[in-house]
């Protein structure tokens, strides 16, 4: 892992000077869409710089994509927010103590509702419960469940496996709890974006390898699958916004302490995990993503395992464009994707049993 790990510093350093030199266009790649190159633009527009050349603290206060979607759908009359019945700030139990979460509750189920525990993107170091808002929207109101969104600790104050111990933990804790927020603990689910989605398929790994509860479904939106940034689909992507090579470095020397890390079956998933009795499986791959080709690595590898598993890569989108639906199409498609998977692995609630028909009295006379 030596070799992969001089890689990232190198092209960390060859990409961050292209950076420098020459202002972002909204699509260098070119194979965005009309609705995503909208959405780049607006992006673009708003200040974003490249997160190679931030700090971390700068990073995280920056504009990001989704804030481009919703200046767009503001402009276009729609909510900022799509509506949801109850939205609530909880707190869960992290692997070191209490992690802050937000609740988003339909309300639509007749008795508990079916839980998905869902693990924001942001490389595990820039991400919040605010900036993927909107996924978690789109999934609690597509599906009827409720979505328990956690916020797990960042790096670079906690580097790697914090992240994936606080998954663990609160997966543990949904579990145990699922009943005192209106959920059916016999029916959780596990999902995340882009980091998230890593820490979605370590937390199932996790789960059966300590005899747990395995969840019943695993929704994996352009996880972080692997630790080689050399497959096709980083070589294609090399200068895609937002995210690209260069930046997919930044976070990992941020979040990792070293060569080590990087051959962990944690981070490299499709290369050192064992796949074998996990969850049926949805992946929703962009095309315009350098995490895609590991997406569809790991899909194969999930069926190679026997794992039930569904991959889709949605053309003409970027990284981030999940949780976009309500101005990109290409979104809302992936969306639907998601919520038909997570719902057929839902169980129906069990019908109320009818009361026995009454008995029929007949009466024989004599004649």
């Amino acid at each position: 892992m030596h070799t992969t790990r001089t890689l990232v510093s190198v092209t960390t350093a060859a990409l961050l000077a292209g950076c420098q030199m020459a202002p972002q266009a909204p699509d260098p790649t070119g194979r965005a869409d009309a609705d995503m190159l909208r959405v780049l633009t607006a992006f673009q527009a708003s200040g974003a710089k490249p997160v190679p050349t931030l700090t971390v603290e700068q990073a995280r206060a920056q504009p990001t994509p989704g804030d481009a979607a919703t200046t767009i759908a503001v402009s276009m009359g729609l909510p900022a927010r799509m509506p949801i019945a109850r939205v609530s700030d909880i707190q869960v139990t992290g692997a070191a103590g209490q992690l802050p979460a937000r609740l988003y509750d339909p309300q639509v189920a007749h008795g508990p509702a079916p839980v998905i525990l869902y693990f924001h993107g942001g490389g595990w170091v820039t991400g919040t419960l605010d900036t993927y808002d909107a996924s978690d929207r789109a999934l609690a109101n597509s599906t009827g469940a409720i979505v328990l969104s956690v916020g797990y600790r960042l790096a670079p104050e906690n580097r790697f496996p914090a992240a994936q111990d606080d998954a663990d933990a609160s997966y543990a804790w949904v579990l145990k709890n699922a009943g005192t927020i209106g959920g059916d603990p016999k029916q959780v689910a596990v999902a995340g974006e882009s980091a998230g989605g890593n820490l979605a398929i370590d937390t199932a790994i996790w789960a059966r390898d300590r005899h747990l509860q395995a969840p019943v479904h695993a929704l994996l939106v352009y996880p972080v699958a692997g630790t080689d940034l050399t497959t096709a689909s980083y070589n294609e992507t090399a200068q895609a916004v937002p995210l690209n090579r260069a930046a997919i470095a930044w976070y990992v020397s941020h979040f990792t302490s070293g060569p080590a890390d990087l051959g962990d079956a944690r981070l490299n998933v499709v290369g050192a995990a064992d796949l074998h009795g996990l969850p049926p499986t949805t992946i929703v791959s962009a095309e315009i993503d350098p995490l895609r080709s590991e997406g569809e690595m790991l899909a194969e590898k999930l069926r190679a395992a026997g794992v039930p598993v569904a991959q889709r890569t949605f053309p003409g989108v970027t990284h981030e464009f999940f949780g976009m639906g309500a101005v990109v199409g290409q979104a809302r498609q992936a969306e639907d994707f998601a919520a038909l998977r997570l719902k057929a692995s839902f169980a129906p609630p069990a019908p109320v049993a009818a009361p026995p028909a009454a008995k029929r009295l007949t009466h024989h006379y004599a004649g």
